[in-house]
């Protein structure tokens, strides 16, 4: 597993529609791995191991973020910005941000005053970043309409190998997926594997549908976050129980296929490695459900990473639940035969 390769996935911005930077260092990464990377016009990025191989079996997890972009600057230099996906607005007044301009980074500040946390109906609309400007011709020097804006956190390793960052959803996912193939390739792997880095989840899932209906894979592993039950006040009635560090999560759900979520549970025991049991009502609300109704039909298994403060600057994931990921999907594409 390399450290690295997750930090830069981490380090780098990619809310919704703006996920270049990070799908760059997905490309770099795996060119000594992958046989194949394809890429398409929306800016998804597939790696694929085994191309020949009569069987395809499709790796799923999105390089986007929430976050918002640039929609217009005010005559006094202030940038108003829309919301990309399902932000918290209260956490954004008084943090400071970074804009992803092209080729260099900006660096701002939301406005915040005493006030602003009154505002019971506070959205994105109402956000004003200070970049330090004076002007609208000043500020447009440095950002452009569309530019994607972030909250400007740090990545910190915590005790008992937990971490936090800002997007690990669904970053760790895209870690995942493609060190998993790397491991698969690592242990002779024979079946055609396609790992895609899609764009979109939080707004379209234009991405996951795109890979899917140009992979037509013969069946797919969806790899995202899922809610830690180990914290706050969580209901437990409707999805279980889920605990940090307490292994990868599979989905009880309708458009979750029973057979390869058995499969899963062989190969976690033979590796081992514990795993725990989710529940879904109807839609996973992952890019598995666009995979799923892609073609004539995508049997489909969905393989989570408990976490906690979901869509907040400070997510907290554990380690040791990332390698076990990691080695029960490497282990699954053993399984099968070209």
């Amino acid at each position: 597993m390399n450290e690295r390769f997750l930090e830069d996935l981490l380090s780098g911005v990619s809310v919704s529609g703006c996920e270049e930077p990070v799908q760059e260092v997905v490309k770099a990464y795996m060119k000594d791995y992958a046989q194949e990377i394809r890429e398409d016009e929306i800016g998804d990025v597939v790696c694929v191991l085994n191309p020949g191989s009569g069987r395809k079996i499709m790796l799923s997890a999105h390089a986007d973020e929430i976050g918002a972009v640039v929609s217009n600057v005010t005559e006094n230099g202030r940038l108003q910005v829309v919301s990309r996906g399902g932000i918290i607005p209260f956490t954004y007044p008084g943090q400071q941000v970074k804009i992803c301009a092209g080729d260099k980074l900006v660096y701002g500040v939301v406005e915040a005053r005493r006030e602003t946390f009154d505002n019971k109906e506070l959205k994105a609309k109402h956000f004003l970043i200070d970049i330090g400007a004076s002007t609208k011709e000043e500020a447009l020097t440095q950002v452009s309409l569309g530019d994607a804006v972030v909250l400007d956190t740090h990545i910190r390793k915590m005790m008992n190998d937990r971490f936090t960052a800002r997007a690990l959803d669904d970053r760790l996912g895209v870690f995942i997926i493609m060190e998993a193939l790397r491991r698969a390739k690592e242990k002779g792997c024979k079946a055609g594997v396609y790992a895609a880095s899609t764009v979109g989840e939080e707004t379209t899932k234009n991405g996951a549908y795109w890979c899917a209906s140009r992979i037509r894979p013969d069946l797919a592993v969806v790899t995202d976050v899922t809610y830690c039950s180990d914290y706050g006040d969580k209901e437990t009635a409707e999805a279980g129980v889920v605990k940090l560090g307490g292994g990868p999560v599979l989905c009880n759900g309708p458009i979750v296929t029973k057979k390869l979520n058995d499969r899963m549970k062989t190969c976690a025991d033979n590796r081992e490695i514990p795993v725990q049991i989710e529940a879904a009502g109807a839609l996973t609300y992952t890019d598995g459900d666009e995979i799923h109704f892609s073609g004539q039909g995508v049997p489909m298994v969905l393989v989570s990473i408990p976490l906690r403060y979901m869509h907040t600057p400070a997510e907290v994931a554990d380690m040791k639940d990332v390698e076990n990921c990691i080695e029960l999907i490497a282990e699954f594409l053993c399984s099968y035969e070209e």
